[in-house]
């Protein structure tokens, strides 16, 4: 029998995953790291590091967006197949947020100290697009998730040569995000125009921009 939750129940689940992206160290992931102790970076200067750094940490901040996107979505998502697929995507995506976080650590950083500011606008889009129907709010994730593909092939591309740790995390977050849009687009998302996703890049280079080194 499937347990009914109250309003409260709701509120106290809504708080606890905000705890969880918000805080340092709080999230857990349910998977291994894809970065395992074979996989081992080359020598890298200082110059070097802290560029590996500043792009996690903006790929970081993006798992926070995604959380937020997620957990307004579901908050006002109006079927309950369609929550169950805002979950479970949010799922991964603490898994994301752990490696991201454990890989920064690594690399001497910190995380983006405009996380929560981030958080909030994403999860008020998250919510507006659920509110508005199911379909476009599968058809934001979709785009969205598009978008984090292409910026994280980008960054495999751009960190250094010898930083294989943090190309195996976002290798394995790529496969993760691709599959995310698919679900979006088989559970009957709209495909947004291409003047909406112009405006969503241009929204996404104000975060990638302000968190590299903040």
């Amino acid at each position: 029998m499937n347990r009914q939750y109250s309003r409260t129940d709701d509120l106290v689940r809504q708080f606890d995953a905000v705890l969880r992206t918000l805080v340092p160290r709080a999230a857990q992931a349910s998977r291994p790291s894809p970065a395992t102790p074979e996989v081992r970076d080359e020598d890298m200067g200082d110059a070097e590091r802290r560029h590996a750094e500043g792009l996690m940490r903006i790929n970081h901040t993006g798992e926070v967006c995604a959380q937020a996107l997620y957990q307004g979505q579901g908050l006002t998502a109006k079927l309950p197949e369609i929550r169950h697929q805002m979950e479970e995507a949010a799922q991964e995506e603490i898994d994301h947020l752990a490696w991201c976080e454990d890989r920064i650590t690594e690399l001497g950083g910190h995380t983006s100290r405009l996380n929560p500011l981030f958080y909030a606008a994403s999860f008020g889009l998250g919510a507006l697009a659920g509110a508005v129907g199911d379909r476009v709010s599968l058809g934001f994730v979709a785009a969205t998730e598009e978008q984090v593909g292409r910026h994280l092939d980008a960054h495999m591309d751009a960190l250094p040569p010898g930083d294989h740790r943090s190309r195996a995390v976002l290798r394995q977050m790529a496969i993760d995000e691709a599959h995310h849009a698919e679900q979006a687009l088989a559970a009957g998302g709209v495909r947004f125009p291409a003047p909406v996703k112009a405006g969503m890049t241009l929204a996404s280079r104000v975060m990638t921009r302000s968190v590299y080194k903040l």
